[in-house]
């Protein structure tokens, strides 16, 4: 027989193969063996439990069936191959004991097949128990169960899914139905859980489900936006457990089992009309789950909670948190995004590029890269309603805008009185179409002049035409253009003819005088 435990002592203190074989009799290939055994199925350390003869049947269990007379267990493969999707140990054992027959060897029982891999799961998935702090954490999940509400008027079933938050020293739990498992449902269960336990705890361990966690990357998680808000305001940090990973939240996930055999299952034929009904009568089993009686421990649930957790929760903020919801959206060619089929306007130069959209109650945010570009008060109605802000558009549509016979009076006004009159007319006398195409040429008429030159011009057409047109105001105009710039040549020629030629010298200098 191998002294296996007498091999394993000597090599965790340190003894080199080689002395620890001639310290036993045996040879250095078993004594090599077992300690490569050892380290596959994870010995690291000896304790009272592993004798000498557990040691053996653990390392080399294909002993013990042959020296029974029975075809070996590859209890490693059996293992590996039960983790799979929807394989059993009675397909395992069937083809285990085809196997065995096929060699002609004799193959186990069903039954002591199962109880031989129940020990050796149990040697071989170990267990580490965590003792929670106190107020340390709150594992938070959706139960996999749901209950159902009755619509009165067509007596179709809506499901209501469970919401379960649990503080894993204490098993104190909070539960609460919703009629979706969205961000907003998942955000509200949050704050009702807090606002239930009286306090906050320093760490949430949720699932990596969408509402929660954007993108599960190992070791740095990307947080919905508005789960992390939550977070911050109430000053707590998230630490998503691992994918396919259900220890890391053991608390919850056996809360869920529990909450669905005490409280689901007992409410699954309970007919009701709302969801306000169906979490009074969860509200109602969960306060006989909190104060029951532990069954193998002193106190309860809520007494452990009281007397040992409460203290070390932080404290709520004074104002509850505001919902939040976070979405992307590209900046349409016309310089708005559209939320919830609502167009809200952005500054035109980001047209085309994906920007983040904050929205709470009442206001719509948004940013790009981190900065607010836009903000606006939140649509509510009918839909297609569109939200500009006229600073955001590009100026050729600012003015087309802006191109209004409001505005355009109050632009005759800068100009003078008979401007003022002018426009009046165009507009009384015309439909405002029409009148505003006829301004918009006087407009850009009016950037080839000055102010005084339109007014002067605009004097002269009212005196000199009952049916004033921005046709004739544009040739008088040009009259009094080259009417002074004959002016301003007659007056150059004069200017000429005197003896003020600067550094030039005249006439007189040359001696045309003296002829």
């Amino acid at each position: 027989m191998v002294n296996c435990r007498k091999i394993l002592e000597l090599y965790f203190e340190g003894v080199s193969q080689r002395t620890i074989s001639s310290s036993t009799g045996h040879s250095r290939n078993t004594v090599s063996d077992v300690i490569r055994r050892a380290k596959k199925l994870g010995v690291e350390r000896l304790n009272d439990t592993m004798t000498n003869p557990w040691l053996e049947a653990f390392l080399f269990p294909e002993k013990q069936a042959i020296e029974k007379g029975y075809f070996p267990v590859d209890w490693e493969k059996v293992h590996k191959e039960l983790q799979k999707k929807n394989v059993t140990l009675a397909l395992l054992h069937h083809e285990y004991a085809v196997e065995a027959r096929d060699g002609g060897k004799i193959p186990y029982a069903y039954r002591t097949f199962c109880e031989n891999y129940g020990k050796y799961a149990k040697k071989y998935k170990l267990t580490m128990p965590i003792r929670r702090k106190p107020g340390e954490v709150m594992e938070v999940d959706w139960a996999g169960t749901t209950l159902e509400i009755m619509d009165r008027s067509t007596g179709e079933t809506i499901p209501a899914y469970v919401f379960i938050g649990t503080l894993p020293y204490s098993q104190y739990s909070y539960v609460e139905a919703f009629l979706d498992m969205k961000s907003p449902s998942w955000l509200t269960a949050h704050i009702h859980a807090l606002e239930y336990f009286g306090g906050v705890p320093e760490t949430l361990v949720p699932d990596n489900l969408k509402t929660g966690v954007t993108k599960a990357l190992r070791g740095d998680p990307i947080l919905n936006e508005a789960y992390r808000e939550l977070a911050d305001y109430y000053r707590t940090v998230i630490v998503p457990s691992r994918v396919r990973r259900p220890k890391d939240k053991a608390s919850v996930e056996g809360t869920v089992g529990y909450i669905s055999r005490q409280i689901i299952a007992p409410l699954r034929n309970y007919q009701c009309f709302h969801i306000e009904d169906l979490n009074q009568k969860i509200f109602d089993k969960l306060e006989e789950i909190n104060t029951i009686d532990f069954q193998k421990r002193p106190g309860s649930r809520k007494k452990v909670f009281e007397e040992e957790e409460k203290s070390y929760l932080q404290q709520l903020p004074q104002t509850r948190y505001k919902l939040t919801e976070w979405k992307t959206a590209k900046v349409q060619l016309n310089y708005h995004i559209q939320v919830e089929r609502m167009y809200y306007s952005v500054p035109y130069d980001y047209v085309r590029e994906s920007v983040d959209i904050r929205l709470t109650t009442d206001l719509i945010e948004v940013y790009f890269k981190e900065v607010r570009i836009a903000s606006h008060k939140r649509l509510k109605g009918e839909i297609g309603q569109y939200s500009t802000n006229t600073d955001h558009m590009p100026d050729n549509h600012r003015l087309y805008l802006e191109h209004n016979p409001e505005n355009n009076r109050k632009w005759a006004e800068t100009i003078g009185s008979s401007m003022t009159q002018f426009v009046s007319y165009i507009l009384e006398m015309n439909v405002e179409k029409k009148a505003l195409n006829i301004l918009s040429t006087l407009r850009n008429l009016s950037t080839k002049y000055t102010k005084i030159e339109m007014e002067k011009a605009t004097e002269t057409l009212l005196e000199i035409s009952t049916n004033p047109t921005v046709s004739v105001l544009k040739g008088v105009l040009e009259r009094n253009k080259k009417r002074k710039l004959k002016q301003k040549v007659a007056t150059n020629s004069h200017n000429t003819d005197s003896n003020d030629f600067g550094f030039v010298r005249g006439a007189q200098y040359f001696g045309r005088d003296n002829k």
